[in-house]
């Protein structure tokens, strides 16, 4: 496989995204954490600590997190450039598709299937939204292309035309 037909994303909007993505992340996961910080409070020592269940499950919480939001921040911005989209409007409807295609499903399972309590499943819903429809509205406004006059209708016209194609 060629990196050739990867699209190219603007390093800061995948850093952007990245911050971004794992702050929504971290809010989910502040009671994992706050286990974790009693447990260390509660250690008669700092090696007795990181030989912790709490320790270990907390630092792959957060090492996937971190890993699993950068992905998704390049996944995002390649999306808005292949896709050509410019306005806000576009970006949150980008990211609606997205939301749909990933975590809709899941949330439908929790809800008739496993009937988990409205309120758990709607920090979660409103943590999945920002992190599609937010991030994509996100990294929009910030910019994810490397060169913005490079887009790929740049011999056909501009994105923001009536027409796709211009007359040669």
């Amino acid at each position: 496989m060629s990196l050739h037909y990867l699209p190219a994303v603007k390093p800061s909007a995948i850093a952007l995204g990245t911050i971004f993505n794992h702050a929504t992340e971290l809010a989910i996961m502040t009671p994992l954490f706050g286990q974790t910080y009693q447990r260390a409070k509660t250690a008669n020592s700092k090696e007795e600590f990181i030989r912790s269940k709490e320790a270990t499950s907390a630092a792959v919480a957060w090492g996937t997190s971190f890993l699993g939001s950068a992905m998704q921040s390049y996944g995002v911005g390649a999306l808005i450039n292949a896709t050509g989209t410019l306005s806000y409007k576009g970006a949150a409807y980008l990211g609606a598709l997205i939301f749909a295609a990933s975590n809709a499903p899941t949330f439908f399972n929790e809800i008739l299937i496993e009937k988990r309590p409205l309120e758990t499943v709607g920090v979660s819903l409103v943590a999945k939204l920002l992190e599609t429809v937010g991030l994509s509205v996100f990294m929009t406004w910030w910019g994810t292309r490397t060169n913005p006059f490079d887009y790929p209708g740049t011999n056909r016209g501009t994105p923001l035309g009536r027409t796709g194609f211009r007359a040669e």
